[in-house]
């Protein structure tokens, strides 16, 4: 009877704080586009709010790939989305004061180029993600993570990690915004936020190495025969002997018949 009084207590305190794993205090959870799901780490995704208030679209159009970089049990995070054709977002809670990580999960899951689907992302107002290109960081049907950490100070700002500085909305709560940019929409595959810092996070695993292109063989040259030398490259060397000019070989000849004529006319008078 004890012991399950334990297991009770332990049970309320584990939802009223939020769900704690080795990854640290996962705060809040969403699947965007998608219905709950517990990952392979624990963290369980809550279904999209925004399906209630009909906010931009819900899409599974990546169910038709396998998303590179993620066990088969959580493919469905990365295979649902929701985009929009305006800035859209969601607000996120808080628990007080200390270090935070908000971890943003894509995979782009429709166009095949990057410079396509280029947006935004922002902490009440403030930038943290500038010109998002999914595609040209990991191509298509990859997994990629955006991993922004800030800190909560005395209740009424954030700190981002490069000093910036933001007002809170509310004591309680942070909107996150994906806005809406001049190519394409805006979108987000699945979000969590964790009560801690960037070492909590599970990376995912490296990027798949692109295959080597193959080498290509050289045909084989004929064998060569006696002593005959092949030459490989270069001009042709100039054949001394091929000259059109024959003149210059006669004239020497020439000369000595031209003397000797002379000489045979005087001795044929004597």
């Amino acid at each position: 009877m004890q012991h399950f009084t334990y297991t009770f207590i332990l049970l309320v305190l584990s939802t009223s704080i939020g769900f704690c794993n080795a990854h640290g205090e996962v705060i809040y959870a969403v699947n965007a586009g998608g219905d709950s799901h517990t990952d392979v780490h624990g963290v369980q995704y809550v279904s999209d709010p925004l399906l209630a208030e009909d906010v931009g679209t819900a899409s599974d159009f990546g169910r038709g790939l396998v998303i590179a970089r993620v066990p088969p049990a959580d493919q469905v995070l990365y295979q649902t989305e929701r985009y929009h054709d305006s800035t859209f977002g969601y607000n996120l809670p808080l628990r007080g004061d200390g270090d935070y990580v908000l971890v943003l999960m894509f995979a782009e899951v429709y166009f095949n180029a990057p410079d396509q689907k280029v947006f935004n992302v922002e902490l009440n107002g403030a930038v943290v993600l500038a010109e998002l290109d999914i595609f040209s960081r990991v191509g298509r049907g990859v997994a990629h993570l955006e991993i922004v950490p800030f800190r909560v100070k005395e209740g009424r700002v954030v700190v981002l990690e490069d000093g910036t500085q933001v007002n809170l909305l509310h004591h309680h709560s942070l909107r996150l915004d994906f806005v809406k940019g001049y190519r394409d929409n805006p979108k987000i595959n699945a979000i969590y936020l964790i009560r801690g810092t960037v070492h909590d996070v599970p990376q995912l695993p490296p990027l798949p190495l692109e295959e080597p292109e193959p080498l290509v063989e050289e045909e084989p040259r004929p064998p060569t025969t006696g002593n005959v030398k092949t030459v490989t490259s270069g001009p042709r060397t100039t054949d001394p002997y091929s000259s059109d000019d024959s003149t210059g070989t006669f004239l020497p000849l020439l000369a000595a018949v031209g003397a000797a004529i002379p000489i045979v006319f005087c001795l044929c008078r004597m």
